[in-house]
């Protein structure tokens, strides 16, 4: 098996900077400031989120570190947003409305929040004089099959031409595609070992599978991007593959398997990079970059990141769960799963 990688850049400078992250409460925001705090050393780290009761518990949690500050606000609130990233060096957006199903029965609100909160972060960003912008999007980006998927796709096209709007002396910015993380709240590995207990276990199809990427690669592969980021690309991570039903093999050894179906908005296969997008992806060791259909103010240059130049992919080229070259087998996946607690958030 080959070991998960998150791009360790030669400078990845965050010590004395002002850093905000949206949704700071989440599994990915926890993570994230962990990691932020014990490698760096911020002047602040402003967690903005909605939850009150949520914020209180992080602060508990971090040991009222006095780097981490807390902001309550939406979004969708401009204003708020404007005075929460006052002298805010580096955003980091993980907000979002992520539920599918619940996406699908209110899609007023998912867009509002998806789509026109990404507008009220690049607009307050450009008008505040940030420097960097790295948004979270999803796999689920990738040829949408539900407004979730087709909500965070938007977003990343402005974020892109964001980059535009900014101007030369503007904040730069670019997305990061984030795949399921193992381990998350609503996650399958809870859920696998909750259903051990009954003696069955309930997949969605016998041939479905999915990326496995732990919570601190991919923090800290988002984090490493703000250093090396160009402005206006897509990063995606190299993360191995797993069957799901050798993981309820692993979790679940002596239960039965009863097949219920793939739910509503979802794919039997994660995709990260699609076939339409292989004309303007270029590979790396540990990552790939789609690099933007438009052509770029400014002209940078998309082909070398942390003194790698970048290969193109070949023609037709996808990376999806089921077409990956890195693959996890049952014992890949006890060694992991025994390292793997549930993530906060």
């Amino acid at each position: 098996m080959r070991g998960q990688r998150a791009c360790h850049p030669r400078e990845n400078r965050m010590d004395g900077l002002k850093l905000m992250v949206t949704g700071g409460t989440g599994s990915f925001g926890n993570a994230f400031c962990r990691h932020v705090l014990d490698t760096y050393s911020p002047e602040r780290l402003i967690v903005y989120s909605r939850d009150e009761f949520k914020q209180y518990q992080m602060a508990e949690r971090f040991a009222h570190d006095p780097r981490l500050r807390f902001f309550i606000g939406d979004v969708r609130d401009r204003d708020r947003l404007a005075r929460a990233m006052k002298d805010v060096d580096i955003v980091f957006h993980a907000a979002a409305m992520k539920q599918v199903v619940a996406s699908e029965y209110n899609p007023n609100e998912c867009l509002h929040t998806n789509i026109h909160g990404a507008q009220n972060i690049i607009d307050a960003a450009i008008d505040l004089g940030v420097s960097k912008v790295v948004a979270l999007s999803t796999d689920k980006a990738v040829k949408p099959v539900n407004l979730y998927g087709s909500s965070k796709a938007c977003a990343e096209k402005l974020f892109t031409a964001a980059n535009h709007l900014a101007g030369a002396d503007g904040p730069r910015f670019c997305s990061v595609r984030y795949g399921n993380v193992i381990g998350s709240r609503g996650s399958v590995i809870p859920l696998f070992r909750e259903q051990a207990k009954t003696g069955k276990v309930t997949i969605t199809h016998k041939d479905m599978t999915r990326y496995w990427l732990r919570i601190e690669d991919g923090v800290e592969f988002v984090a490493n991007c703000a250093s090396f980021m160009h402005g206006g690309e897509v990063f995606v991570l190299k993360v191995p593959s797993m069957r799901v039903v050798d993981l309820a093999e692993v979790l679940a050894p002596d239960c039965t398997h009863t097949y219920i179906g793939i739910r509503p908005g979802e794919k039997l296969h994660e995709a990260m990079v699609s076939h339409e997008e292989a004309a303007n992806t270029l590979e790396y060791e540990d990552f790939y970059v789609i690099t933007p259909m438009i052509q770029m103010w400014g002209a940078p240059s998309y082909g070398s990141y942390l003194g790698q130049a970048g290969k193109s992919v070949a023609e037709g080229f996808s990376y999806s769960s089921d077409n990956n070259s890195v693959w996890l087998d049952q014992d890949d996946l006890l060694k992991l799963v025994s390292q793997t607690d549930v993530v906060h958030g």
